[in-house]
């Protein structure tokens, strides 16, 4: 079956049973902080386990699109996956307000939503159309099949009589295995929140559907029986095909199969020779095409830092198969063409082509600046030279936290992307590395905001972080009017505190709207660029020659600092500077023109801040 037919399917058959079809939710999760992408089908329906007056109907359906970041590293495997859909079935308010079901049978033929019209169901009719599902309507043979339950004598939590009763009740289905708290037990873990035990179907070895049975609320750290029990239950899709299209690697369905034929053409490997390049390349473009859809943008912070980082290990591993340019806007459209209704909702992907194209060239070309020069350092950082024998050394080579740490500040290589390149490579990563990386980066921030106290030129009111940033973002702005204006522009004066930034240059005329924008948006795309803030001390003829830019060079004496903001070799601003500054352009956060007016004759203002 098509993975297409697989999801009419279960939609169709839970329909039958009076369930109400919802349509997958944005990967960006509403009005739920606590997670940065949703994660699975229940992920917008926790409210109505606690409120189920409050659902769309006692019973749904849906197939949710689903973004799962906890096992990036572990993608490439046969099974491993960021990206898929959860198909699964819900009900909300059992035995609430004695509203629960009365369902006395087992026999799956006999349920149906005729019987049960719309009210709430709990452990036996899940359990029932789970098998009848997997046995008569996916026509599974049942010896492939076997379930587990929830069985931990160390947990408080009482064995789940109530699930191994039903299951020993289901003809044909031969093994049952118990399994304690990790396996068969699904909670929040939060106060408050309900969670209970669950019951697994496997088939050939492999979890298939996971039964959560809501039947206990944490409270004060001791899980205790709640009054209002639900369903809530989750089936991945490609898994499901796998097992359906008769194939042992998740990555052979028919969805992945035009983005393979795609990447095989433009990189002319095939599959069978770089599985593991492969499957990162397909997991990690789609992942962020639907993240894309869903309004997700590269940055370095939180949701946009995922998606970079996805972007940028699937360029690494595009490049070590022979893909050295427009990779992600030649393997998008395969992606976009696999795309489906998926449970009801829109098709995005098709709908937002244009932006998804867009801001995937756009991150592929800022990465591809310095990716380069990035990987060289792999081979020059941290080498040690030991003495093998009397006439020959042998070179070693490894990765140290402080290496990371530069990568990262220059580079804009991510921690995760360095060593896993470093380990491609032969390199060793020292086993404290990360930790490391962590200390230098927040040691970094707090130097940052506890800078030498003093008084600095160019019109800083102090030296605090805030104003350091703005001190930054000023080059920034001078060098996008210059882009946006013309060569002639320079600056004619600053003043920056803490909370904003003026900045007054030559032009001869008012600013219009689109101008303002242009320039905004350049300097914050130089902010998402990561680029490095580099200083260098030279005499003042070298400065000049070097093309950095300095209407106030006078005032700095014979010796000069010269701030370069991107590579050494090609700068996107060099200013004569007595600093502060930051180390890179990721540290400022999202620039905004507040006003443009005019300062004297000739000379416009500019009034900004960060935010």
């Amino acid at each position: 079956m098509s993975s297409s037919d697989l999801r009419e399917k279960f939609i169709e058959f839970f329909v039958e049973k009076g369930h109400k079809i919802v349509s997958s939710s944005s990967l960006v999760p509403e009005n739920d902080a606590s997670v940065l992408f949703t994660t699975a089908g229940m992920q917008q329906f926790k409210r109505y386990f606690s409120f189920p007056d409050e659902a769309p109907a006692p019973k749904v359906v849906s197939v949710q699109k689903c973004v799962r970041t906890g096992d990036i590293d572990d993608v490439g495997d046969e099974t491993h996956l960021t990206y898929f859909e959860m198909l699964g079935n819900f009900s909300f308010g059992y035995n609430a307000d004695g509203r629960g079901s009365d369902i006395t049978r087992m026999d799956a033929d006999q349920v149906s939503a005729r019987d049960y019209n719309c009210k709430p169901y709990f452990k036996k009719e899940a359990i029932a159309w789970a098998w009848e599902f997997l046995t008569k309507e996916l026509s599974i043979d049942k010896s492939r099949i076997y379930a587990t339950y929830f069985k931990d004598e160390k947990n408080e939590v009482p064995e789940d009589v109530e699930s191994l009763n039903v299951l020993n009740s289901i003809d044909g289905l031969t093994e049952i295995k118990p399994q304690g708290f990790d396996d068969n037990f699904w909670s929040l873990g939060t106060e408050g929140a309900p969670g209970g035990p669950t019951v697994e179907f496997y088939v050939d070895g492999i979890e298939i559907w996971n039964l959560v049975f809501n039947e206990y609320i944490l409270k004060n750290g001791k899980y205790e029986p709640a009054d209002i029990k639900g369903v809530d239950t989750g089936m991945g899709l490609e898994r499901l095909a796998t097992v359906m299209q008769g194939v042992h690697d998740v990555y052979q369905i028919d969805t992945f199969r035009p983005i393979i034929t795609k990447i095989e053409e433009i990189s002319g490997n095939k599959y069978e020779e770089y599985k593991k390049e492969f499957r990162i390349i397909i997991d990690h473009i789609k992942a962020s095409v639907y993240l894309v859809a869903d309004g997700v943008e590269p940055s370095n912070k939180d949701r946009g830092y995922v998606l970079r980082r996805l972007i940028r290990r699937a360029i690494v591993k595009a490049r070590q198969i022979g893909i050295e340019n427009d990779f992600c806007v030649n393997v998008s459209p395969a992606v976009i063409s696999t795309d489906d209704t998926c449970g009801g909702a829109e098709k995005s992907l098709s709908v937002n082509q244009d932006t998804i194209l867009t801001v995937l060239e756009s991150e592929e070309e800022k990465f591809g600046k310095t990716l380069n020069a990035g990987l060289s350092e792999f081979k020059r950082i941290g080498t040690i030279t030991h003495e093998v024998g009397a006439d020959r050394k042998q070179e070693l080579y490894y990765i140290g936290g402080m290496d990371l740490f530069n990568l990262f500040q220059n580079y804009g290589l991510p921690p995760e992307v360095a060593i896993e390149q470093s380990r491609e490579l032969g390199i060793e990563v020292r086993a404290d590395a990360m930790v490391k990386f962590s200390i230098y980066l927040l040691e970094h921030q707090n130097k940052s905001r506890t800078a030498s106290a003093g008084m600095f030129k160019g019109g800083l009111a102090d030296n605090k972080i805030e104003t350091t940033r703005l001190h930054t973002v000023a080059h920034l702005l001078l060098a996008a009017l210059r882009e946006v204006l013309g060569e002639q522009v320079e600056q004619k004066g600053s003043n920056i505190t803490q909370e904003r930034l003026r900045f007054d240059f030559n032009h001869s005329e008012k600013l219009t709207p689109e101008q303002i924008e242009k320039v905004e948006n350049i300097v914050n795309e130089k902010i998402s660029d990561s680029l490095p803030v580099t200083m260098q001390e030279m005499a003042i003829d070298d400065a000049k020659k070097s093309g950095a830019l300095g209407s106030f060079s006078d005032r700095y004496g014979d010796v000069v600092k010269i701030y370069t903001i991107g590579a050494q070799e090609d700068p996107y601003s060099r200013e004569i500077c007595g600093g502060p500054h930051v180390k890179n352009t990721s540290e400022l956060g999202c620039f905004k023109i507040v006003k443009e007016e005019s300062s004297s004759a000739g000379v416009r203002r500019i009034r900004a801040r960060l935010e």
